[in-house]
């Protein structure tokens, strides 16, 4: 053989050699596992509206939000629902989110259904059942995702349910799903939501109102909200500090007013918290507290909630209207 075909050989055989070990690399290359965390939404500020059926799809500034919250589908302490009554409505809504880019989602729950959640999330059979029925009716109504809003798991074994309930949900919920939950602001009512459970949901909300004393969901008390939860793990862009759309009395549980009640009352009630209508004193987040609070929400965490949708006026005193100039100028 002569010296340049003996040269070509090598440069074949080095060619193989190569070819081959890098064949081998790829082939023993472990494939990557499957895990039940969320998928990551483009990293936004959130806007989220909780809406009723008393909402009108029609007339909803889908424009000011990225998402809605249909309360509430209400759960059954056996695993099943009770049927959504006004089903066109709901179709409405997530057609017209679809439109406009806004995720749908619908919430379970709310307030004094506490006891249909302790029996259900305690039974596994219950819960596996609960968990079915949800997705059955996520499909159906084609929603974007679920919002747990379970007021409030206590801690021990009401929060290990809480957990399971939540791990089950993800690993149910089809890819690209959205998981959220409505927390307690702080305290005692927060214990029973376990650290544990903050990987498997996309984002929390954080009931900020309803605090007791002479304020109504106070700014400080917004605060303190977010630094509870903060402390207890949650990161910033699972983060999301809810805010009201209405006012209350002095009283605790105090019977709700809407906001667009108090400023019909008198529109410069839009600049403060706290008024008289009807003879009745009343506490509430007036336009400068809710901007504030929006940038606080844009330099500690990754969205603003409200509740409700209903509840706000239209033009210049829309409280939406306020949070959303507040984001479209980067807290400015």
């Amino acid at each position: 053989m002569t010296p340049a075909k003996q040269f070509v050989k090598k440069i074949l055989f080095s060619c193989f050699l190569i070819i081959y070990l890098v064949g081998c690399g790829m082939q023993t290359e472990p494939a990557p596992t499957a895990t039940l965390s969320p998928t990551p939404e483009p990293r936004i500020f959130r806007v989220i509206a909780y809406a009723t059926d008393a909402a009108v799809p029609a007339l909803i500034p889908f424009d000011m939000l990225t998402h809605i919250n249909y309360a509430f589908l209400l759960p059954n302490d056996d695993g099943t629902f009770k049927p959504i009554i006004n089903a066109w409505m709901v179709g409405e809504l997530v057609r017209l989110g679809r439109e406009h880019h806004v995720k749908i989602l619908v919430s379970v729950g709310g307030w004094g259904w506490d006891t249909q959640f302790e029996a259900m999330a305690a039974d596994p059979a219950r819960r596996t059942a609960f968990v079915q029925n949800l997705i059955k009716i996520v499909s159906q109504y084609q929603f974007d995702g679920v919002d747990i809003d379970w007021e409030y798991p206590d801690a021990g074994p009401s929060s290990q349910n809480f957990l399971a309930l939540i791990e089950e949900l993800r690993a149910a919920l089809p890819k690209g799903a959205l998981l959220t939950a409505a927390v307690a602001a702080l305290g005692d009512n927060g214990g029973g939501i376990p650290a544990e459970s903050f990987k498997f949901m996309d984002f929390v909300n954080l009931m900020a109102y309803d605090n007791t004393g002479p304020f109504h969901s106070s700014f400080d008390f917004a605060q303190a909200s977010i630094d509870y939860w903060e402390e207890r793990g949650l990161p910033a862009e699972k983060t999301v500090l809810g805010v009201p759309f209405y006012g209350r009395g002095t009283e605790v549980r105090a019977t709700e007013i809407s906001y667009a009640r108090i400023v019909k009352a008198n529109p410069a009630n839009a600049q403060g918290d706290s008024a008289t209508v009807n003879g009745v004193p009343v506490n509430y987040n007036g336009i400068p507290t809710m901007q504030a609070k929006t940038r606080l929400a844009l330099k500690r965490a990754s969205g603003i909630m409200f509740w409700t949708l209903e509840n706000d006026t239209t033009g210049d005193l829309s409280l939406l209207n306020a949070i959303h100039q507040v984001v479209i100028n980067n807290g400015n």
